[in-house]
């Protein structure tokens, strides 16, 4: 995998930690990044003040934006020193996933990151939040940050899914892990790699009698631990790093995370739209909200974005 050359850091301005903005300088450095600070707004009054000639709306939205500029260079005076390649791009859009995506696409960027904290899961069921429509949509990878320092010889964590043998999700699986390999080298960090199996379907243990479902549960414990540690071997990773459990990849992962205190979780997103995306959702959607890490969400190779037009 490459470096990331080009990351897009979305700010937020109803905060006052920036915590995607401190992630993404610490990843500059590291490999001598461009990075762009980015922010999305929109003020539906202006567009409503009808007495006004387009020029005067014109007019004030520039006055916010230019305010917003000023505050985001108040925020890059602290990292001055460091000399890296810092940006500014503040777009009015009325709505920001799809502003945030569209600049990654046109700019090329290799990876874009945004802080974020728990959602409301009933208000979620109306308005899907940003963050999930960035890791539904963007074909860059999407790093989620949360207040959560990277510590030295820290942990990553990749979610890997071995339940499938076909060639794209094995590629996923590839992919997910040389992220973590590169990140590791960077950070001086360990990987390690957690995978979620499911246990007896209990209608298969009621309707019919003579089901062994202890030896059935058996049979896809060590069916996944030895595809589990193939992968591991392929790619250098400790087999005592490797942990195969029991449970769905959305309780799984996170009890793993919290019990190895881990720095960054890495798994895949297939970027389901639509309505089945709402009856099902996506592991990185439930995962998100119940982990106290960063999370980095990767699509397949060849994904295309909705919002790419070209």
């Amino acid at each position: 995998m490459k470096d990331y050359q080009k990351i897009l850091v979305v700010v937020d301005p109803t905060t006052e930690e920036q915590v995607a903005l401190a992630r993404a300088v610490t990843l500059a450095s590291k490999s001598n990044a461009q990075v762009t600070v980015f922010l999305s707004i929109f003020d539906f009054s202006y567009e409503m003040t009808s007495i006004l000639s387009n020029q005067e709306r014109e007019s004030m939205r520039q006055g916010v934006i230019d305010q917003r500029l000023a505050w985001i260079n108040d925020l890059l005076s602290a990292y001055t020193h460091l000399q890296l390649n810092i940006d500014t791009q503040v777009i009015w859009h009325n709505r920001p996933f799809e502003s945030i995506i569209n600049h990654a696409i046109t700019g090329k960027y290799d990876l874009i990151v945004k802080g974020t904290h728990a959602h409301d899961k009933l208000k979620a069921v109306i308005f899907t939040p940003t963050d999930w429509h960035l890791m539904r949509k963007a074909p860059v990878p999407v790093l989620m940050v949360k207040a959560h320092d990277w510590q030295a010889a820290g942990k990553i964590l990749c979610a890997v899914n071995v339940a499938a043998e076909d060639s794209d999700h094995q590629m996923l699986n590839g992919k997910i892990i040389e992220h973590a390999k590169d990140l590791a080298l960077k950070f001086s960090a360990e990987v390690y790699l957690v995978n979620g199996y499911p246990g007896t379907p209990v209608n298969l243990a009621i309707e019919l009698p003579d089901f062994d479902a202890q030896s059935y549960n058996e049979t896809i414990r060590m069916q996944h631990e030895q595809r589990v540690s193939y992968l591991a071997n392929a790619y250098g990773i400790d087999p005592s790093h490797c942990h195969v459990k029991e449970g769905l990849p959305e309780d799984v992962i996170p009890e793993l995370a919290e019990q190895l205190d881990a720095e960054l979780v890495i798994l895949g997103t297939v970027g389901r739209t639509g309505f089945s995306a709402a009856l099902i959702g996506n592991t990185a959607e439930h995962v998100i909200d119940s982990i106290n890490c960063d999370l980095l969400a990767i699509k397949p190779d060849g994904y295309k974005s909705p919002l790419d037009v070209t």
